[in-house]
């Protein structure tokens, strides 16, 4: 048996974050990891010249710790922000892709938009305040901008970022930040403009919030953070139990291995709790062990010769209301350097979510034959060219749904690591799903201690 100070659960992003804030801070900590690899969904893999995710592809550095956390790991893991033109994010309407307007003039002139629409949101900095607290994402984009913008811009958003329905999520949980411009300032554009006028500290401009990976791929930051970190894979049936005077005891390998610790920190997936803190009543726990998880398949594509095919943007999203059969496509190659070889392209296509869960039962044959098909049609390729590689990833539990349960689910957690002190229950289960989020989290955790 062992003795320690702090145990991690969990060698996702969110855990060894934590754990590389905790050791910064001097404290003892080890993390336990049940599978053989660490990283959690972060993989990068390199094949034949292209370096591609089976994850997450990009965060974004939203918070002063995304860029702080970068600075603590130079000269073993470097910060690439995304080129300028990703800022360009493309909307498929009709038989292509168009550009989602950054400025006014392209707000005028796109064919995104319906014109009353356009004209309706002249009015959006006088329109009423909302009064359903729990208004989903969809209803408010509606209410506020009008029809088209929520089916051209706010759905494509909402499927890309969270793989789900926005009138099923909830905004004040999904995304806080729209949703506090209408409660704090009445108004999307009034508060976007306030937010601007603010005045920011050295620390706050560290926030550049431009979109990011690692060099060489997001791995690199996973075996950034592990480096110096004591970490245990393959720690099967973990198990956490109360101990007598305040400490734990953390069981794996069928209870052979046990160590004993002042804390206990988990950052596994909502639906992995109850097993790992079976001492949790089922009524307490049940808030926040019926999460639900959006199923999500990236397909990455490859070409090694694009023929003079360019995509300058991040990517392009679809909407549901065109009722095709991918989420959208991301354009790795396009953000970052050496993705693909001299003159190709990568492309990371997504498909699923909630709208399409059932996608998860197709078998590799006919996601082959979906995604061939979206690379003629949707990017342009001629039928006689033909992709270089195809890479099939399957994620079951991909991306947890803020919806109108989250209060529950917050108050849930809040309640339990107030019966059991020494006990934090983090993770993307709360407090945003984003890369940027984990590792905010992480920072907030290591302070308290």
């Amino acid at each position: 048996m062992q003795q320690r100070d702090i145990v991690v659960i969990g060698a996702g992003l969110t855990g060894l974050s934590t754990a590389f804030d905790l050791k910064k801070k001097g404290r003892d900590v080890v993390v336990l990891e049940k599978q053989n690899r660490i990283g959690g969904q972060i993989h990068t893999h390199t094949e034949d010249g292209f370096t591609f995710e089976s994850g997450p592809n990009t965060g974004v550095v939203g918070f002063p710790e995304v860029a702080e956390l970068f600075q603590d790991l130079e000269g073993r893991c470097q910060l690439e922000t995304a080129r300028d033109s990703s800022k360009c994010r493309l909307i498929w309407k009709g038989s292509r892709f168009h550009a989602l307007p950054s400025s006014l003039p392209g707000a005028v002139f796109t064919p995104l938009f319906t014109l009353k629409d356009k004209f309706r949101i002249l009015g959006e900095p006088w329109r009423k305040k909302g009064t359903d607290p729990d208004e989903p994402v969809g209803a408010l984009a509606c209410r506020r901008l009008g029809r088209s913008f929520y089916e051209y811009a706010v759905d494509p958003f909402v499927s890309g970022v969270y793989a789900g329905d926005p009138m099923k999520l909830t905004t004040r949980y999904a995304l806080p930040k729209l949703y506090n411009l209408e409660a704090n300032y009445g108004s999307f554009v009034r508060g976007a403009i306030a937010k601007a006028k603010e005045p920011k500290t050295d620390r706050d401009r560290l926030a550049t919030k431009k979109v990011f990976s690692a060099v060489g791929g997001l791995q690199k930051l996973v075996d950034a953070l592990a480096q110096n970190l004591d970490i245990v894979t393959g720690a099967a049936g973990i198990r956490v139990e109360p101990a007598e005077d305040n400490t734990w005891r953390v069981l794996y390998n069928d209870g052979k291995d046990e160590i004993r610790c002042n804390h206990v920190i988990t950052t596994v997936g909502a639906y992995a709790l109850p097993e790992l803190l079976p001492f949790v009543s089922q009524e307490l726990m049940a808030p926040i062990s019926s999460l639900h998880y959006a199923p999500v398949i990236q397909v990455c594509v490859g070409i090694k010769n694009t023929g003079g095919i360019d995509y300058p943007a991040f990517g392009g999203l679809v909407p549901s209301k065109e009722q095709q059969q991918v989420l959208g496509i991301l354009f790795p190659s396009a953000c970052f350097v050496k993705r693909a070889p001299e003159g190709g392209a990568l492309y990371s296509y997504f498909l699923g979510g909630v709208r399409h869960a059932d996608y998860l039962q197709k078998t590799d044959d006919e996601i082959r034959q979906l995604v061939v098909e979206a690379f003629h049609r949707m990017l342009k390729y001629p039928e006689d060219v033909k992709p270089d590689m195809i890479r099939i990833f399957r994620h079951e539990r991909a991306i947890p749904q803020y919806g109108a349960d989250s209060g529950k689910r917050f108050e849930a957690v809040k309640t339990i690591q107030q019966q059991y002190p020494g006990l934090i229950i983090a993770g993307n289960l709360r407090d945003g799903i984003g890369m940027g989020n984990r590792i905010q989290q992480a920072a907030a955790i290591a302070e308290t201690f």
